[in-house]
């Protein structure tokens, strides 16, 4: 479904015009119904360093707030609380809120790599100082999140038109841990 042609209402009830794919123009954003999603991360009471990690990780992040739990809290006053962060613009909250809930693989963070120097930087912070490879492009970072480090060019391969070299792929791909470009671009061309 492509999408539709003509002018956009910015945030101001504005028009501008839509670039040459029909998509608002930059900056000019389509008003959505949809609320904002925001991923909320449960911490024992690690979420501010957790936070300062992931943005020291990824460019163009930051801490917006923190907040410290009263004397009601379940942790003792003065206590972080929520952290929110911005990992290049997606927000986030880290919340400390005790030990009742770890992290496990069924929710993972995807980075979508744009080339093999990208895996491999994002690869080696996040296993960094007690973090674990899992496979196929799988790990957890020392806070027990799961990632998935993937290049961009995956999602061609895997939906490739043509089976076998799809299969091709997916077999080079259930053997590694780390994904590397060039051995999957191999596997799928028949060339390994």
């Amino acid at each position: 479904m492509s999408a539709p042609h003509g002018p956009y209402p910015d945030s101001a009830g504005r028009t501008a015009p839509p670039d040459h794919a029909g998509r608002p123009a930059p900056g000019r954003q389509q008003e959505s119904a949809m609320p904002r999603i925001i991923p909320n991360l449960w911490f024992d009471t690690q979420g501010k360093e957790a936070a300062e990690f992931y943005c020291s990780v990824f460019p163009n992040s930051r801490i917006t707030r923190v907040t410290h739990y009263g004397e009601a809290g379940p942790l003792p006053a003065g206590t972080v609380m929520t952290v929110d962060f911005e990992l290049d613009g997606l927000p986030c909250v880290a919340l400390n809120a005790g030990p009742a809930f770890t992290f496990n693989e069924a929710v993972s963070l995807l980075i979508e790599c744009a080339d093999q120097a990208e895996v491999d930087r994002y690869w080696e912070l996040l296993t960094a100082d007690g973090g674990s490879e899992g496979p196929c492009g799988w790990l957890k970072d020392r806070y027990g999140l799961s990632w998935q480090v993937v290049p961009k060019m995956m999602e061609d391969l895997l939906s490739d038109p043509d089976p076998a070299r799809t299969q091709r792929a997916m077999r080079a791909m259930m053997t590694m841990r780390k994904l590397d470009i060039a051995a999957l671009q191999a596997a799928a061309d028949g060339t390994s």
